[in-house]
């Protein structure tokens, strides 16, 4: 498995969010994480890419043990996630974005700190424009890379989001909810293009827009208040009379 969570708890205040969460990812699936609102989904992947703390509970990735790293060493391990709300810095450009999540990721050598570097034009490093065009090309975005991040669509910079993530080549991605807000087209291009990633990267996906989750999911996770109830083929879920009554609904 290149990720396995194992007893994830998390409270805040009296709030006991995850109440012992169990979940094992595959290499190169795609793993959708489902629920209601308010089951955890947000938090479960805040816990798995380090934004906030493990406090009971274990996380491995790739063979190591991360449940202290800091979110910058997850990252540089190869977990990368997009967020729930659209983060893109509007006044620039799509590339300018991406570019500069590339040089996040990059950073200056180990032990080595320059101001040179720190201040240096990085819309000037031909190196970074390069890979940033390369991810921007993945999603589809290359012919807008010079737009500002403003101007564009939300279905687009949901896509530009995605495009900050892959930029860092990762193993895993944790997608928190990529069509909300979308429209219908921009939905089913955000679909098109999770097609075209499966099977390249490992993808973890929270969704709310059911169709596309038992379109493209490998495996399907369903956590309700805090506690994984299933986990298993897009199919069997659907099917599971268990997960129906507690989330889906007889319509499904």
């Amino acid at each position: 498995m290149l990720l396995q969570a194992e007893n994830l708890h998390r409270q805040f205040g009296n709030a006991h969010v995850l109440k012992g969460v169990h979940l094992h990812i595959a290499a190169r699936e795609l793993h959708a994480i489902i629920g209601p609102n308010g089951a955890g989904k947000t938090t479960l992947v805040a816990q798995l890419c380090g934004e906030i703390k493990t406090r009971r509970g274990r996380i491995r990735f790739a063979g190591e043990d991360i449940t202290h790293l800091a979110q910058h060493r997850r990252a540089a391990l190869g977990l990368a996630r997009s967020f729930q709300i659209t983060n893109v810095i509007a006044p620039m450009t799509l590339l300018e974005n991406v570019m500069l999540a590339a040089q996040a990721v990059s950073g200056p050598a180990v032990g080595f700190w320059s101001p040179h570097r720190f201040w240096h034009p990085f819309s000037a490093d031909a190196n970074l424009r390069a890979r940033a065009m390369r991810a921007l090309a993945t999603v589809g975005l290359e012919s807008r890379a010079e737009m500002v991040a403003a101007t564009v669509s939300h279905g687009e910079q949901r896509q530009l989001e995605l495009a900050m993530a892959l930029v860092a080549e990762p193993k895993l991605v944790l997608l928190d909810e990529p069509m909300a807000g979308v429209s219908r087209e921009e939905s089913a291009d955000m679909l098109a293009l999770l097609r075209a990633l499966k099977g390249r990267l490992t993808i973890v996906l929270v969704e709310h827009d059911m169709d596309a989750v038992f379109a493209v999911a490998d495996t399907v996770s369903v956590l309700v208040d805090g506690r994984i109830i299933a986990t298993g083929a897009a199919a069997a879920i659907r099917g599971n009379r268990e997960v129906r009554r507690a989330y889906l609904g007889d319509a499904c």
